[in-house]
């Protein structure tokens, strides 16, 4: 017996692999295939203060080692997503996590106030990616100062468990990742999408109906796991590491470089059974290597460096 639990900002997770936000849309797509108890939380698709229609197509296009997307945030809005998607989650037996964006910093502040009395929303995931139309289009992620000061408005807003999700386009992660800790962050997700694009040679035209999209998957893997290993060095509290996992090497990889939890993303398209598949080859591990408790694994990349 090995013990996979963690502790996300007082959030209690049976194992340390949740899944990323955009990929696994709230929950039933995959609760066909396994037991979501068996994730360490589930984190739902970006949800924001109104339904948002999304981009124009094509949205999704494949590259060598992952995809693009070019989704622009579509979902049935914070109304909606209590009334219709919560229900259907209660007694799933793992931590309910719901991401939420905006344009707007009084957009976020109207979202966390409805969802903070809700017992059945364990933490908040806060995606900073977005643009913040006060500031001519800028995202909020990209400055250290307006995330800074877009979780402090947040923190005070909320007494729910705060992650806040860092864009991985910008000149120094680390900045960013102390500025949202020191304004109120229980924890830190890393890293967000990569900005890229793909081009139709034949058309002579941009493949996304929106030119540039987000880059996920494996090629972006030892990206992501260079900023965890930074981000887990500067500050204190949590880090919950993603980008181009697939496998369970690839999360113990992120385990030892500093994360003490992992999310996985664009495997689930792959592959509908990775989390638990991904679960079970870290338990598997641990046992192999004599190790009993996961805090054994985290950092320990680093800590003799």
């Amino acid at each position: 017996m090995v013990d996979l639990r963690v502790d996300i900002a007082g959030i209690n997770m049976n194992n340390p692999v949740m899944s990323a936000s955009g990929c696994f849309g709230y929950g039933k797509e995959y609760a066909a295939f396994y037991k979501l108890k068996e994730m360490g939380a589930l984190v739902v698709k970006g949800t924001t203060l109104e339904p948002r229609e999304g981009n124009s197509p094509p949205r999704i296009a494949e590259t060598p080692a992952g995809i693009l997307n070019a989704v622009g945030l579509q979902n049935p809005g914070i109304d909606y997503v209590i009334r219709e998607e919560l229900p259907a989650l209660q007694g799933a037996g793992t931590p309910v996590i719901i991401n939420i964006a905006g344009n707007l910093e009084e957009e976020y502040i109207k979202m966390v106030r409805i969802l903070d009395p809700l017992e059945e929303v364990q933490g908040l995931e806060v995606n900073i990616s977005c643009p913040n139309v006060k500031l001519g289009g800028m995202a909020f992620g990209t400055d250290q100062k307006v995330a800074g000061n877009l979780v402090k408005a947040i923190r005070s807003a909320t007494s729910k468990p705060l992650i806040v999700k860092l864009s991985p386009n910008v000149t120094d992660i680390k900045e960013v990742a102390r500025a949202v800790e020191e304004e109120g962050a229980d924890a830190i997700s890393l890293v967000n999408t990569f900005l890229g694009m793909a081009i139709d040679i034949h058309r002579k035209k941009p493949v996304l109906g929106n030119l540039m999209g987000g880059l996920s998957g494996p090629a972006i893997k030892p990206l992501a796991l260079r900023m965890v290993w930074q981000v887990s060095q500067e500050v204190k509290v949590p880090v919950i590491g993603m980008g181009g996992i697939m496998t369970a090497e690839d999360a113990l990889e992120f385990i030892m470089a500093g994360a003490r939890a992992v999310a996985v993303g664009t495997a689930n398209f792959v592959n509908p059974y990775s989390i638990p598949d991904i679960v079970k080859g870290i338990g598997e591990f641990m046992v192999e290597n004599n190790y009993d408790n996961l805090l054994q694994l985290t950092g320990a990349a680093w800590r003799g460096v």
